[in-house]
């Protein structure tokens, strides 16, 4: 359980929360949606306890342990698979112990916690998961310094999901994922046996893998039970039932306040004017609220046209320097009004071919034609790095319209998007979202025939997406587009092409066919589901035979002490009843000691007889359950 009561959190004087209250039951899966910039990043950092909240109390279930992605991406010289391993301490710690223990009570314990975290088949989780996430199982061999910052990236998160912590909190994880990594994290996150809690602007994921929507806006936080689209028509019908909740009191109070203007001067109405008054101050404003529409996107249509085909690829190869091509063998052609959606995972070369598009590359063999005076617009999440930190929206507009009045650039900027106050912001003080609507104006400024764009989506809330797809639906030249997002793909896209196999083909298919061919190439999704059934069918026989294994080694310790103790207590008895048999033996015993002591020789030599045939017995019983449990460790080793 996560319960969330009054929390009151401000960041350089602004207000974030007010009083917001949430409470999300153990083993629900929420997606924590809002615009941007309303704090939702702030939240899971408060819930992680990196930051601390002015007021308000955040409590867990007991001994619940919460997991969220490090922002330090690891870069060091072990493999990815040795990497994700280290991460769960507890289990190197327990196996370390289990090295040195001698303590037989220990050494249980150790070896039925292991079988609790499921320590045993960690390896192959591990791999599972980095399967899932893109990495195949020559590239989990590989040291983590060899990948870049987005890949190291998605190899926190699948050390967070290998964690399985009792509350998984997840900001954006498919900004790091190609479209594939996200198919497999919905159906990852969607079967996760814990508590989730999700940052995410992705409609597909927020209606798939969730239980419920936590919806933080105005300060103050609401659950929703269902996925985004559920979510979306409760709240339009509460935005509307709290309008005309409005509009009622706001008639109430207007007909009483014309009833105490009229008649609080007259003696006869004097009282009723007083109550009215006093029932007016009683009257709880209920806000007004509003869905707050995002500002639009304008991408404006190409000023000339050109005849199809606008771009036409022949035999052509394309790579870096001196290099073996990436892609080769590329035969298609793009006609002015294409929209057109690059599938792939990422490494196959999707940018790269984007690059060739925008004449960032050249080829390498075969031809490429193209009308010389197309204009090209070009968008990719590392231009936001490009950006002078310094100058504000008006003064990157103000450079681009050459000659142009103040009135003329403001009203441009206002276009694009930002008011008076953020026009004068500098880029630097810019949220993700609104650097990304300048990246936006600025590929499309020269009116471009042809738009690139290389995951646009990663900083835009669910809103502005959707304004993105209105943008490219009323936007009359052809679109090349490159997202992970599958419902701004199926929104905008007409034509799919897929990047596989060191080449660029026409994919005959739409979005669902391939999912399909995802699945099939992860042993199909009917293999799956057998393997998942088959799975589930032996689940409590496995766990019972792992339960069975830990307390198999579990008692090899301590029987052998127990072997030892028997040994050593078998040979002194044997030493001792040697020495009274010598003793009963020699002749002056009866004849020189009382008769009493003879008796108590006697005694001795009878009581020690069956001490060390009990002992003997102990013995041999220790070995036997020694030797059957090597034999049942032998017999069923993984």
């Amino acid at each position: 359980m996560l319960n969330i009561l009054d929390l009151t959190y401000r960041i350089e004087g602004r207000i974030l929360f007010d009083g917001a209250t949430a409470n999300i039951p153990s083993g629900h899966k929420v997606g924590l949606v809002g615009r941007n910039g309303v704090g939702k990043t702030t939240l899971l950092k408060i819930l992680n306890k990196e930051l601390h909240a002015e007021g308000g109390h955040i409590t867990t279930s007991r001994g619940a342990k919460i997991g969220m992605v490090s922002q330090e991406a690891p870069g060091g010289p072990e493999s990815l698979i040795e990497w994700v391993l280290a991460q769960h301490t507890e289990m190197n710690d327990l196996f370390a112990e289990a090295e040195t223990c001698t303590d037989p009570e220990r050494i249980s314990d150790i070896q039925l916690r292991l079988v609790d975290i499921d320590a045993h088949s960690a390896k192959s989780r591990a791999g599972t998961i980095l399967s899932g996430l893109g990495f195949d199982h020559d590239a989990q061999q590989r040291p983590c310094a060899d990948f870049s910052g987005g890949w190291r990236m998605r190899l926190s998160l699948g050390a967070i999901l290998f964690l399985e912590p009792d509350i998984l909190m997840l900001d954006e994880p498919t900004n790091y994922l190609d479209l594939e990594g996200t198919m497999w994290l919905e159906a990852y996150l969607k079967t996760y046996p814990y508590t989730v809690l999700i940052v995410s602007h992705d409609r597909d994921l927020l209606n798939k893998s969730v239980t419920h929507i936590l919806n933080l806006e105005n300060k103050r936080l609401q659950l929703y039970r269902g996925g985004y689209d559920e979510f979306e028509k409760r709240r339009r019908q509460h935005i509307e039932q709290q309008q005309s909740a409005k509009k009622k009191q706001d008639e109430q109070r207007k007909h009483m306040q014309a009833f105490v203007d009229r008649f609080k001067a007259k003696a006869s109405k004097a009282k009723q004017a007083q109550s009215r008054m006093k029932m007016i101050e009683k009257l709880k404003p209920i806000a007004a609220m509003s869905e707050n529409d995002v500002a639009p996107f304008n991408f404006p249509s190409p000023e000339r046209t050109f005849n199809p085909p606008m771009m036409r690829f022949e035999n052509t190869a394309v790579g870096y320097g001196n290099d073996l091509p990436i892609l080769k063998n590329i035969n298609l052609r793009m006609d002015p009004d294409d929209r057109i959606a690059l599938l792939g995972a990422n490494g196959n070369g999707k940018s790269t071919f984007a690059k060739l598009l925008a004449h960032k590359l050249e080829k390498m063999d075969g031809e490429f034609y193209h009308h010389k005076k197309i204009v090209i617009g070009y968008f990719a999440q590392h231009q936001m790095d490009e950006l002078d930190g310094n100058e504000t929206p008006y003064q990157v507009i103000k450079g681009l319209m050459v000659g142009a009045t103040e009135a003329q650039v403001r009203a441009r900027v206002a276009q694009i998007g930002f008011d008076l106050d953020r026009a004068n912001t500098k880029c630097d003080n810019l949220s993700g979202g609104e650097k990304a609507r300048m990246l936006f104006a600025l590929a499309t400024f020269h009116k471009p025939n042809l738009l690139i764009l290389d995951e646009p989506t990663n900083h835009l809330d669910v809103d502005s997406r959707q304004a993105l797809i209105m943008a490219l639906n009323d936007y009359e030249g052809a679109v090349i587009l490159i997202s992970h997002d599958r419902h701004l793909v199926e929104a905008s896209a007409d034509i799919l092409w897929l990047v596989n196999n060191g080449t660029v083909e026409v994919y005959d298919g739409d979005m669902n066919d391939y999912r399909d061919l995802l699945l099939a190439s992860r042993k199909t999704e009917k293999s799956a589901k057998k393997i998942k059934i088959k799975v589930e069918d032996k689940t409590s026989t496995l766990k019972e035979k792992r339960k069975k294994l830990a307390q198999a080694r579990a008692k090899l310790a301590p029987l052998k002490q127990n072997i030892a103790t028997s040994e050593a207590n078998v040979a002194k008895l044997e030493r001792k009843l040697k020495k009274i048999t010598k003793a009963l033996a020699d002749p002056k015993l009866f004849s020189d000691f009382p008769p009493a002591k003879a008796a108590q020789i006697s005694r001795m030599h009878g009581e020690t007889k069956v001490l060390l045939s009990e002992w003997e017995a102990k013995w041999l019983k220790f070995l036997d359950e020694h030797e059957k449990a090597q034999t049942f460790l032998a017999e069923n080793a993984d």
